[in-house]
């Protein structure tokens, strides 16, 4: 009788790490275009920059690079160097896109509820491309992480715990009205996550 051997699956190339994080980070710029447009929040580390933004007047990308400064030392204790430096450059890529994307797109027309959605399902279509090749976009996941392997908390626990204090930070700063079409948007990235983020489903690593 014949043994059917499975085949390994192929890892991914430098080459194809440098395309899937440079489209996770150029489209999580789009996405943050679409949610500063309208006004809107995340969760986060990007949701707790953008509030930071919308309360100083700093721009978002200087914000965002400053804030997951701290993160990196965590994210080398906990996933290695390479993680690191993809992560690094996502994140630089990201602060960098959103400084210029605004000066390239303009919206006429985008209602809250549409914005919300698109933002949902371009952000999460470039979380996933990120996650696929190794990378982040850094800040309360990699602190989750570590937390969890050190005192066994659910690092899913301590993302939501984050997540309700920047929304009900945002609440502070904005209409009830605003910061609900905002919650559904992070519904949407998180729904895009959950149903496709699937090792069993992916083969390449």
């Amino acid at each position: 009788m014949t043994e059917i051997i499975a085949e390994q699956p192929a890892r991914h190339s430098p080459l194809d790490d440098a395309q899937g994080i440079a489209f996770g980070s150029l489209m999580a710029a789009f996405g943050i275009v679409i949610l500063t447009h309208l006004g809107l929040v995340t969760g986060q580390t990007a949701g707790l920059a953008v509030l930071i933004s919308y309360a100083t007047g700093w721009g978002f990308g200087p914000v965002f690079f400053v804030i997951n400064l701290p993160f990196y030392w965590l994210g080398y204790k906990r996933m290695g160097p390479v993680f690191v430096a993809k992560t690094l450059t996502a994140v630089t890529i990201l602060s960098l896109a959103t400084m210029v994307l605004p000066g390239l797109v303009s919206f006429e027309t985008l209602h809250p509820a549409v914005g919300a959605v698109l933002f949902g399902f371009v952000t999460g279509s470039a979380l996933l491309a990120l996650f696929r090749h190794g990378s982040s976009l850094g800040g309360v996941g990699i602190v989750a992480l570590y937390l969890q392997d050190k005192t066994g908390f659910r690092a899913g626990w301590t993302q939501l715990l984050f997540d309700a204090g920047v929304f009900a930070l945002a609440l502070l700063l904005r209409d009830w009205q605003t910061v609900a079409w905002s919650f559904l948007g992070a519904v949407v990235v998180n729904l895009v996550i959950a149903m496709n983020h699937r090792r069993d489903r992916y083969i390449a690593t």
